[in-house]
């Protein structure tokens, strides 16, 4: 375990607005696969907020000592070790959950990454499983904020596989797996926690 005690400021700021998503969508599930734990600030603090949930988070490698650091120190009896995901690397390491939460990755992931993730979440997501993703999304290929045109720019020019994806594509990537939008939430920054249900 490292020393090095990642931290995220936005993680810290859009926790609060998340999580009020996640009680209301979360509130009879019991096993969470968090997919791109990063820090491990969000699951510290949510496994925290709903006790009824195992919070099982998952990263690639590189990730995880930071987030054995938050676990540990939250020292929480539902946050077992974090586990090893590389969402174009198959199996992956969950046989079945019934609930899976990803924050700011879409962006961040290729598109055929976006697409290996749904069809990993399709084989351990339970019948009646719920999906949450937080993070910017297009509205009908268009940017919802100026603040979100310079973003996906910025993305780009670092890593060309990177943007803002668009709603309705990756509504059509969760149909392929069963899953229907059943809720859209508008937050601060000009992101969106959406909610799907499996069946």
């Amino acid at each position: 375990m490292t020393d090095e005690k990642p931290f995220s400021a936005a993680c810290e700021r859009n926790r609060e607005p998340i999580l009020a998503v996640l009680r209301e969508a979360f509130a009879d599930r019991r096993e969470v696969l968090e997919i791109g734990s990063g820090t491990g600030q969000h699951a510290a603090h949510f496994a925290a907020q709903m006790p009824w949930l195992r919070w099982q988070t998952s990263d690639r490698e590189e990730n995880l000592p930071g987030i054995l650091t938050w676990l540990a120190e939250a020292n929480l009896p539902n946050t077992p070790a974090p586990l090893c995901l590389d969402v174009a690397q198959t199996p992956w390491p969950v046989q079945r959950c019934d609930a899976v939460f990803s924050a700011n990755t879409l962006h961040i992931m290729s598109w055929s990454e976006v697409e290996a993730l749904f069809d990993g979440i399709g084989r351990v997501l339970a019948d009646g499983g719920v999906l949450a993703i937080y993070g910017p999304f297009n509205i009908d290929g268009r940017f919802t904020s100026d603040s979100n045109a310079a973003f996906d720019q910025a993305l780009r020019a670092a890593a060309p596989h990177r943007g803002i994806r668009d709603a309705a594509e990756v509504d059509a990537l969760a149909a392929r797996q069963g899953l229907r939008l059943i809720a859209d939430h508008a937050l601060p920054a000009n992101n969106r926690c959406r909610v799907w249900r499996r069946g």
